[in-house]
């Protein structure tokens, strides 16, 4: 049974992950090799806790709690010494990814699962150093962005692993809130990110030919088929409408719609321009200088207000 996690790296998306698991009761190692992001990450968990209590999904009372769950680690081997589940939020790349799992191979227990939250490097190049034995014993578990929001994690089914462990981990997913996509291809993206970019090229072609406003192109997609996303999936949408609707607009349409097969130059063009969005002050929308915990609160609210809906929600 797994009871205690490990997570390497406490950047944007490995805090998020450390946090989710204190938050469901999991004692939780938290490495960190730069001392600057360690030292503040505690402070960074906390701020989200506390933002979470003050929209009512935890109490007040438990972020204590929640952060004295969660151990940091500068040393690797010390930080996962115990772990049954170890989880790493590396930077994407491979010869970097390869050598963390050599290393974790040599630190670990046998028992313990691997993985990483990779949807981009393939699977078994990652775990090209590992032992036959310990091979079976990795996966993909790839989170979106905010970890401690988004409810989605996709775990990787390629036929490697045992499905008695894959189980295990899928309920250990299951018990810390999420709802889990069982990936059964070791493809680029995986399957959330496939259907993002899908949707994206669309968006980014529409206002390369000027057809609205930025503005416009948003307020189509979030009241439009966004509005039925939040709570059926495409092909439940296509059966509701009718298959032989659906083959008829799509011989109308996809031959018109936008194919390429690289970023929009649209994009290529704002970063060049050092237009980055939030980050920067302004992408494809412009935000106050100073604004931009408010502005990411408020983001981050509509999300927590989803969360609540989807979790009284039954297909």
């Amino acid at each position: 049974m797994i009871q205690k996690i490990a997570v390497i790296g406490a950047g944007t998306m490995g805090h998020g992950i450390a946090e989710t698991f204190a938050m469901y009761g999991y004692p939780t190692s938290l490495y960190e090799v730069v001392d600057a992001v360690r030292n503040s990450v505690k402070k960074t968990i906390e701020g989200e806790l506390l933002f979470l209590a003050e929209n009512e999904l935890i109490t007040k009372e438990a972020v204590p709690e929640i952060l004295g769950r969660i151990t940091l680690y500068s040393d690797l081997k010390e930080a996962v010494a115990d772990a049954d589940y170890v989880i790493e939020a590396a930077p994407e790349k491979i010869e970097l990814k390869q050598q963390l799992f050599k290393e974790l191979d040599e630190y670990c227990k046998k028992e313990a699962v691997f993985a990483s939250n990779t949807s981009s490097l393939k699977l078994d190049e990652m775990a090209k150093f590992l032992s036959p034995e310990r091979k079976k014993r990795i996966m993909v578990c790839h989170w979106y962005n905010p970890a401690h929001l988004m409810p989605i994690a996709e775990l990787s089914a390629f036929g490697n692993m045992p499905e008695e462990i894959y189980d295990e981990v899928a309920e250990l997913y299951a018990k810390a809130g999420k709802q889990t996509v069982k990936v059964l291809k070791d493809i680029p993206g995986l399957v959330a990110n496939r259907i993002q970019q899908g949707i994206a090229r669309e968006v980014f072609s529409l206002i390369e030919m000027g057809a609205a406003s930025p503005e416009d192109i948003d307020k189509a997609l979030k009241f439009g088929p966004a509005f039925r996303y939040a709570t059926a999936g495409q092909l439940e949408i296509a059966d509701m409408g009718g298959l032989d609707i659906w083959c008829t607009v799509g011989d109308n349409l996809l031959s018109v719609m936008d194919n390429r097969k690289e970023a929009n130059p649209i994009l290529r063009e704002k970063v060049k321009e050092g237009k980055l969005g939030l980050k920067s002050g302004e992408g494809f929308f412009s935000y106050p200088v100073g604004e931009s915990d408010k502005i990411k609160n408020a983001f981050n609210k509509r999300l927590i207000i989803q969360l609540k809906t989807s979790k009284n929600y039954e297909k």
